[in-house]
């Protein structure tokens, strides 16, 4: 197999059950052998999850404008393109990710209603030519998804929108694995095990691997 890198991201609405995702990811790639690297989004870097915390906390003295979001998750995503993602995939490593760049154009873009062409160029400065190899879009009905992060305990600042953000999030979600090619939409709403086969077929379909590297992921 080459040595070369691939960069595997997980997307979706709250309670889409990323985390889940993302250990069986991981658990393929070992069975292959295969080096990984686990990042999140915000955050990833020791920068990044300060910045995480900026954006997650319920700050009852000041509103968080938009643009100051959208800035934010950007200014993240470059600490962690930059020290992390980027390194990795050319020492060969592959990367899993829970969330990238199209939370922000889901997020921002279509729950926020930001201009789409701030958007736009945002990505084409940060994130240059590098995208991931294959998305996995967890797709799940947005009640159905925050019934399952309020159980889980407190919701931070951007889990307590109202169910209309979520709405036009999902359907920004849904547009956008409509027309790109490398995103896997799977229905997140189905039994866990369900969800893992498919999963595992997806993994299966794009990267039929095989190597003698050991994953540290």
């Amino acid at each position: 197999m080459s040595k070369t890198g691939k960069f595997i991201v997980v997307e979706g609405l709250e309670g889409a059950g990323k985390s889940s995702a993302m250990a069986t990811i991981c658990h393929y790639l070992q069975q292959q052998q295969i080096v990984v690297v686990s990042t999140r989004e915000p955050g990833g870097t020791p920068l990044a999850e300060k910045l995480r915390t900026l954006v997650k906390q319920v700050d009852s003295n000041e509103q968080l404008a938009a643009e100051t979001e959208l800035l934010l998750m950007y200014a993240a995503r470059v600490q962690l393109l930059t020290n992390v993602i980027r390194p990795a995939l050319a020492r060969g490593d592959w990367i899993v990710a829970d969330r990238h760049d199209m939370s922000s154009r889901a997020y921002q873009g279509g729950g926020r209603q930001l201009d789409e062409q701030l958007i736009n160029n945002l990505r084409s400065s940060v994130l240059g030519n590098t995208k991931p190899d294959l998305t996995l879009y967890l797709d799940i009905d947005p009640a159905i998804g925050l019934s399952r992060a309020a159980a889980r305990g407190q919701l931070d600042r951007i889990e307590q929108e109202q169910l209309d953000f979520f709405i036009r999030t999902r359907q920004k979600y849904r547009d956008i694995a409509a027309t790109e090619p490398a995103i896997v939409t799977i229905d997140a709403s189905k039994p866990l095990a369900d969800v893992q086969l498919a999963i595992i077929i997806a993994l299966n379909s794009y990267f039929p691997v095989s190597s003698k590297e050991q994953c540290n992921g």
